[in-house]
């Protein structure tokens, strides 16, 4: 497997929260609450080398150097639908970050990507562009997202997941392997029709009760 750039986030609370995300009997709304908490955590491991500088401030009871945030605002882009889960828990951490959301489906007979919308903010190459995406099946939607955002002009790429699949990560990894994955869990593997094993179920309608 192409896994050198793979960073399993293995803080026992994530852990602890995506086992109780893996359950059936999760309603909606624990799903939806444990999702973005486990999307806080991950963009804490994300932004772990963000670049900063030394600004001049004055405290109550003195001035001092303390470091803030360096460059552009950092960019979360979203491969919607279920991406919005994970987004939503990073921007409680990072509110000024700068959204982009990709539409990108799978085919089910295919398993092929298909694009249906993109918008990004101004000037990505400047940005640090976090791609978030709770399941990296296949790994073809969100090679094809980040191929798109390449053509657009990001340069500094991650991409976050939930749970991986090895298939997915090798994909992805052949496609781009100058983009770094942090992902809660490398399951087991794919099912005959695209599935993660042992996996979570379809991430998007158990984040909005579709099916």
């Amino acid at each position: 497997m192409a896994a050198a750039n793979v960073t399993v986030a293995d803080h026992p609370l994530i852990q602890h929260k995506l086992t109780l995300l893996r359950r059936t009997k999760t309603s909606t709304a624990e799903f939806r609450q444990l999702l973005g908490e486990i999307a806080l955590l991950l963009a804490f491991e994300a932004t772990r080398d963000l670049a900063v500088r030394n600004v001049r401030i004055e405290t109550p009871l003195e001035v001092m150097e303390a470091p803030i945030l360096d460059g552009k605002k950092l960019c979360l882009v979203s491969i919607l639908r279920a991406g919005n889960g994970l987004l939503e828990g990073m921007l409680d951490l990072i509110p000024s970050a700068r959204v982009g959301h990709i539409g990108m489906y799978r085919d089910h007979e295919t398993l092929k990507p298909v694009e249906y919308y993109l918008k990004l903010p101004h000037s990505i190459g400047e940005r640090q562009v976090i791609v978030v995406d709770p399941m990296l099946a296949t790994g073809n939607s969100a090679a094809a997202a980040v191929t798109r955002l390449k053509e657009a002009g990001a340069r500094r790429i991650k991409f976050v997941s939930l749970v991986s699949a090895p298939e997915g990560i090798e994909a992805f990894s052949t496609a781009h392997p100058d983009v770094p994955i942090l992902t809660a869990s490398i399951d087991r593997q794919l099912s005959e029709i695209g599935y993660i094993l042992p996996g979570l179920g379809d991430a998007g309608d158990r984040l909005y009760g579709t099916k």
